[in-house]
């Protein structure tokens, strides 16, 4: 049985650091730049994720076009 090795920080604080270096982005995007990292993260997850961080007041996400999202953080 393989065994995972666990990242040094968790999937949110890479969100985070995304936002905070490249800015708002759409949320198909931000999961292709998270997804090349947590290689075991599907889209469901990153949507639980999002959701996390905008109810804590972190991010904001608004609605652009049928299933498209824009993603920016909150300062």
């Amino acid at each position: 049985m393989p065994m995972k090795i666990w990242k040094p920080h968790p999937p949110h604080y890479a969100i985070l650091e995304v936002l905070r270096k490249k800015g708002a982005m759409t949320d198909s995007e931000l999961f292709e730049y998270i997804a090349a990292e947590y290689k075991d993260m599907g889209f469901r997850d990153f949507n639980q994720l999002l959701l996390r961080l905008e109810i804590a007041g972190k991010i904001r996400t608004t609605s652009l076009a049928r299933g498209k999202k824009r993603v920016e953080l909150i300062t």
